[in-house]
Parts: C-alpha cells; structure tokens; sequence
C-alpha cells in the first residue's frame, strides 16, 4: 500500500515513529487534522467514496489503551500500533464501528503500548496471551511501519506472555528470521478463493496464505488459523470443501500437526449493504433473508438451523480430510 494522501495529527511528528513515516512519504500530501477519529471532510463523503478512502492514510496518537477481557484465543484484546484497514471485505466487521472511515490508522506512540504490555505480562502470576490484532492486520500494516517485527523483537524479551495476531496477509518474511523465543501465535485467516477473490478485495490469495502459514510454522512461531468468516453464499458447501481440500494438501506435515481452528460464521449489517450498494454495485449481494435472521439493531447472522447444518458440515469435512486438528472454537 502506498497512500494517496496522508491526514496526520501534528503531535504525532514529536515520535520517532511518526519522524520515520514523515520522511518515508515525503512525496505525499500531508494534512493536518485536530483528532484522527473525527475527520469531517472525511465524514462527509459519500459511501461510493469508500473505496477511494481506503487509500488514504491517518497517523495520530493512540489515546486508549484499557484492555478488554476475552476468552477464546487471548486473555485480552489489546488496542496497539493501529486500526482499521486498507483491504476492502465486503463483512468487514470494523464497517460496523468505523462505518465508511474504516481506513488504515497508525499510531505513533508505540513505546507506550510496549510499556503497558510488558509490565501486565510480567505482573500475572499466569503465562497471558494479548491479542493485538483485533482492530487491525498487523502483517499489512508492518509493510508502512516495521511495528510488527519491532513488537516481535521486543516483547520476545520478556519471561513471560505471549502475543496474538490474525491475517489475510503472505508478507511474512520479515517475520521468519526474529528470535520470537515461541512467544508468538500467528493466525492465518482462509476461505475459498472465490470468496477471496469476490468479496474480500484488496488481500492475499489462498494459496500465498497456506504458504505463509507454513513459513512461519517452519520458523517455530506458533500457529493457528481461522476459517473465517464463513460466507453462506448459494454454493457454500462447495466451495468450503473445495478449500479443506486445499488446505489438506498444501498445509505442510509440521503445520498440520501445530495448529489449531477458528471457525467464524458471518456476520452482516444494514451499513455493510448500504456502503457495498454504492461502493461496489457489481459485487456479491450478502444478505439473505431467506437465511439470516436479525441480532441486535441493524445486523444479521444466519439462522440458528442453517448454521447449525454449516458447523456440522465444516466440522465433518474437518475431520475427514486434516483430522484431529483442535477446533477451539464456532461462533
């Protein structure tokens, strides 16, 4: 990614990270805004905007650093280095907290995040895991920053913890030679490349995902990964084993035999539909009312029968062709 136009918070050019993006992209329009979460010209556009937005890139000053308790994969969902997103998923689950200014966000004052990290992992009295990619790809993000294998490299340091991530993203090379003592998990998210290809624009294709997944597995990280989300088009069933199948045969012996799944079936929203409609009027429709029913104001979720028969039907399809791999979890 390199961005079109950059909207920044003045305050933000007193770190060393900010200096550092400053001189990277001195070519490009700088901007100067009083707050990265309320940029009205920004806020003003219109929702066919949204993909020319996506090109824009907002660097400010991380203000909120309260942790949110979690218990599937991490003890906490940790807010760090950024938020929001150059890639494009027509799910994209920061639409429904970001609305059309779901963009990519960098914050500058990383040293602090670092700070506040180490000191609660060396204060439990239990190995905790830290979620830091739960706003964010930090593998995307890491190709404008370095942050990633800066946080790597650092939080490696510690005796205790271990840090979390999740991506659509192959980049991962810069990653396969850091000293990450076993204190990382890397969480690669698939789904059949046609689902790749229609709906989740702007990212990996499956096949580099399955070889990343494998590189950092080689390299001792930890692994996982995340079947997610699963979209319920009309040919899904197809589709889904088509990717197992992949998955069987291009995960490597050692993969296979580390990782651990996520399954995630979709969720949608009245402002996906509204932003995809203008945004993207070629594009895959995903709501379905013959099979989603309402949760919450203005989202959707599939039917408790329908997604009943795709759990069954991806936990079989699971055990028949990568076998007895953890499912951790199916929300």
């Amino acid at each position: 990614m390199f961005p079109d136009v950059i909207y920044f918070e003045p305050e933000s050019l007193n770190y060393k990270l900010g200096k550092m993006l400053q001189d990277k992209f001195n070519q490009v329009k700088w901007i100067p805004i009083e707050n990265h979460n309320n940029i009205k010209e920004l806020r003003k556009n219109q929702n066919r905007e949204f993909a020319n937005m996506k090109r824009h890139l907002i660097i400010g000053i991380r203000k909120t650093l309260k942790y949110t308790p979690n218990h599937k994969v991490s003890d906490y969902l940790v807010p760090y280095t950024s938020s929001g997103c150059s890639a494009m998923c027509l799910y994209c689950y920061l639409v429904c907290n970001y609305n059309k200014c779901s963009y990519l966000r960098l914050f500058v004052n990383r040293e602090q995040m670092m700070d506040k990290l180490t000191k609660t992992a060396r204060s439990s009295e239990k190995d905790l895991v830290f979620e830091l990619g739960s706003n964010s790809d930090l593998v995307l993000e890491n190709e404008l920053t370095g942050n990633l294998e800066w946080t790597i490299e650092r939080f490696s340091l510690q005796e205790k913890g271990y840090i979390t991530f999740p991506t659509k993203f192959d980049k991962v090379e810069p990653l396969l030679s850091l000293n990450h003592k076993g204190r990382v998990i890397m969480r690669m998210s698939v789904n059949p490349q046609e689902i790749i290809r229609k709906i989740e624009f702007g990212t990996s294709p499956l096949d580099l995902r399955i070889k990343a997944l494998n590189q950092m597995c080689e390299a001792g990280y930890k692994v996982g990964m995340l079947i997610a989300p699963v979209v319920m088009v009309n040919n899904w069933m197809r589709l889904y084993q088509q990717l197992i199948q992949q998955l069987s045969d291009e995960l490597s012996e050692r993969a296979k035999s580390n990782l651990f799944i996520e399954i995630i079936f979709m969720t949608y929203s009245y402002v996906h539909r509204a932003i995809n409609t203008e945004a993207f009027p070629n594009a895959v429709d995903l709501f379905d009312k013959s099979i989603m029913t309402g949760r919450g104001r203005g989202k959707y979720c599939y039917s408790a029968e329908v997604r009943a028969e795709g759990e069954q039907f991806l936990k079989k399809q699971l055990r028949d062709k990568l076998g007895n791999i953890p499912i951790i979890y199916v929300v």
